[in-house]
């Protein structure tokens, strides 16, 4: 009896399942072509625009649902249509794709969808209407090679991006110019990830569902589908621990390579992006980073160039990045020598003592460094503020003076530029060494203050007019030659002068050396070491700044003067000596440690800054902009000054010269002498030029032999 009543009801299910339905029966798709087959017919929708409802017959029927009628879809439609329908409900394809059509309504499309964002992609905006193909036809839609063309349909629209707030409304064209893009789009790697890849197909979540392929916690394993060695390399990372703990500060693929600008690492702007969102997790180390050289010329480099300089996967690795204590770390002691390497192929275990994040603000951990920092800020500050405040009193004094008096101001500023008896104060080569000074300090200010300042507007235009830290770099270490070129040529002066001035030291009456004769011939008045009488003319320059004096008339060199010289000594000695440390580390790390690097860092950096800083202001006044020199003093490029200017600022000098019976050995002659003068200038010049390109030359053939 069950046995009878089952096979009973089997076969009724079985005869309901075969028998047609009734609307099947009556409404087949000839009839609904009858009317759908007009290209010309159309409908208006509840937002008043107008919509074709053509069918083109010959795309139904090579489409996928060609052997669907058209009801199987369109289930709201009867007998009746179009008589009693004033619209359609949308197309139901639950019946045919049950799981698809259920991953669908969980998707952030089927709930946007649901809630009623119109606007929201349904089946047909993927797939396509009565011309859709099967997936894996090139002709599709959702085609791999086709499939980003369709979702930018929605996700490039400024309409829908702005009406739903879109997170992302570049991400079509950025997956375009990705490396992903261009590998499918251009080159036609089929391998290549498209969108589905990434996001899933009919499941599309957002990126907060943690069931989301693109969630934080899931990202690894998204791009470890295509890229399984590295997702290994990555799972035993410092990164990849920290995000399994489930720690969400844990970086993942996006977070360095970026979700849709995805780029190759050999392209030239990746070592510059790098560097940045590193930093922005470890802001701190990015922050001190910026202070090495590295750091600087990495910021200050042109876009789309990749910099010489390290970037922090250089030493830090890519996706094995690992603490360093960890024996496998590109910075433990047994694998930072090897690091180093990379980039400085000579260098010793004492160069990787060098500190590439010190702060020299802390005093606990780098203790030499904060001293160091902290008497470089002190000479910086101080010595502009002395001379600062000198200089500022100096003008205020010199003010008064010509508003009190224009007339005998301008009076004297004339005749000392048309009389008629001129003295020689500069020799050909005293010009020709100071121009060499002129020249190479401004081509060291104009590619090194950049450096210092690189975070401003006014360092990356100079940089970019320059052409980059690679020629600023070369430049600035032309300027260096030049600076040890003409210090060397002054000192090797002085021995020659000290050597035909030897007869000095020897007693006139008994020709015999006499010691005490060589502090008469070192601060003789011609000398420009500092005497008793400097700081007595520096006591009264400062008594008749106030009007407590007189103005102290001067020899042949003013204290503020012989300060110049000296600071140029200073300078090139401090400057010199730490610029050659950083230009040559691997070498001088053999015998030193590396931390030394950070020191010379910030002594050529703030003793840079100091004379820069000292030059343009306080210098520039004392030379050029004093009122009765405005706007500049012209002898040490004419290399003579008038007697009326002698008379006026160094009488001293004028009446030792008469009583020492020396003045016509310093008047200049003729104007004809004064030319050749200028010609020997520039012969001078020339030659000097010459040795230096020939030292230039000497030292690139030397360190290519070397290398």
């Amino acid at each position: 009896m069950n046995l009878k009543r089952t096979l009973w009801i089997a076969g009724i299910i079985f005869w309901v399942g075969l028998r047609p339905t009734a609307r099947a029966e009556a409404i087949d798709n000839d009839q609904c072509l009858a009317c759908h087959s007009d290209n010309t017919l159309t409908s208006t929708n509840t937002q008043g625009a107008v919509v074709s409802l053509f069918v083109d017959s010959a795309k139904f029927q090579s489409s996928v649902h060609r052997t669907n009628t058209c009801v199987s879809c369109h289930e709201d439609v009867t007998s009746k249509h179009p008589d009693d329908m004033v619209k359609l409900k949308e197309p139901v394809c639950a019946g045919c794709h049950g799981q698809e059509f259920k991953d669908y309504g969980a998707s952030i499309h089927g709930m946007s969808h649901a809630m009623g964002a119109s606007g929201a992609a349904n089946c047909w905006d993927c797939h396509g209407k009565h011309d859709m193909m099967s997936a894996k036809d090139p002709a599709s839609p959702v085609y791999k090679l086709n499939l980003p063309l369709t979702c930018a349909k929605c996700h490039s629209s400024p309409g829908l991006n702005k009406e739903y707030q879109m997170k992302n409304p570049q991400v079509a064209a950025q997956y375009t110019d990705s490396i992903h893009g261009q590998a499918l789009l251009k080159m036609g790697l089929i391998v290549a990830p498209s969108c589905d890849d990434c996001h899933g197909v009919h499941n599309i979540r957002r990126t907060v569902d943690r069931d989301s392929p693109v969630n934080h916690a899931n990202v690894a394993k998204t791009c470890g589908k295509c890229h399984l060695g590295i997702e290994k390399i990555y799972d035993q990372s410092v990164h990849g621990k920290l995000l399994a703990k489930g720690d969400s500060r844990g970086p993942v693929c996006t977070n360095c390579h970026s979700a849709h600008e995805i780029g190759s690492p050999e392209e030239n702007n990746f070592k510059a992006l790098s560097d940045e969102r590193c930093g922005k997790c470890h802001a701190d180390r990015l922050a001190h980073y910026r202070d090495t050289y590295h750091g600087k010329a990495m910021a200050l480099g042109q876009p789309n160039v990749a910099s010489r300089v390290a970037a922090c996967y250089d030493c830090h690795g890519y996706h094995d990045v690992l603490p360093p204590e960890n024996p496998s770390s590109h910075l433990s002691k047994q694998n930072i020598l090897t690091t180093c390497r990379q980039c400085h192929p000579s260098a010793t275990a004492k160069f990787t003592q060098y500190k590439p994040h010190a702060d020299a603000g802390d005093a606990v951990h780098y203790r030499i460094l904060h001293l160091v920092f902290m008497a470089m800020t002190g000479l910086l500050i101080g010595t502009l503020a002395f001379f600062g405040t000198h200089t500022i009193i100096w003008i205020v004094r010199a003010v008064w003076l010509y508003l009190n008096d224009t007339k005998t101001f301008r009076e004297a500023k004339i005749k000392t530029e048309k009389d008629d008896v001129w003295f020689t104060r500069f020799t050909p080569f005293e010009r020709f060494l100071h121009f060499m000074v002129v020249s190479s300090f401004l081509l060291l200010v104009i590619t090194g203050m950049p450096l210092k300042f690189y975070y401003t507007d006014w360092a990356k235009v100079i940089f970019a007019i320059i052409g980059g830290p690679e020629t600023a770099r070369t430049l600035h270490r032309f300027g260096a030659v030049i600076t040890f070129f003409y210090f060397g040529l002054h000192v090797a002066a002085l021995i020659g002068k000290a050597w035909k001035g030897r007869r000095l030291l020897r007693n006139p009456q008994t020709g015999k050396l006499d010691i005490r004769r060589a502090g008469g011939v070192l601060f003789g008045p011609d000398s420009m070491l500092p005497t008793k009488k400097d700081w007595q003319d520096f006591v009264a320059h400062n008594k008749w700044f106030f009007g407590r004096g007189e103005k102290p008339q001067f020899d042949r060199w003013t204290y503020w003067e012989k300060f110049d010289y000296f600071a140029v000594f200073w300078g090139v000695a401090i400057i010199g000596a730490s610029g050659l440390i950083m230009w040559f580390p691997e070498f001088f790390t053999r015998f030193l440690p590396g931390w030394l690097i950070n020191v010379a860092l910030i002594i050529h950096s703030d003793e840079a800054l100091l004379a820069a800083g000292f030059i343009f202001s306080i210098h520039f006044f004392n030379t050029h902009f004093r009122i009765e020199k405005f706007p500049m003093d012209t002898s040490i490029f004419s290399g003579r000054v008038s007697k009326t200017e002698m008379l006026h600022d160094r009488k001293r000098w004028y009446d030792r010269l008469v009583s020492e019976g020396r003045l016509d050995n310093f008047r200049v002659k003729d104007e004809w002498e004064q030319w050749k003068r200028i010609a020997r200038s520039f012969g001078y010049f020339f030659f000097g030029l010459g040795l230096l390109l020939l030292g230039l030359i000497i030292y690139a053939m030397l360190k290519r032999l070397l290398s």
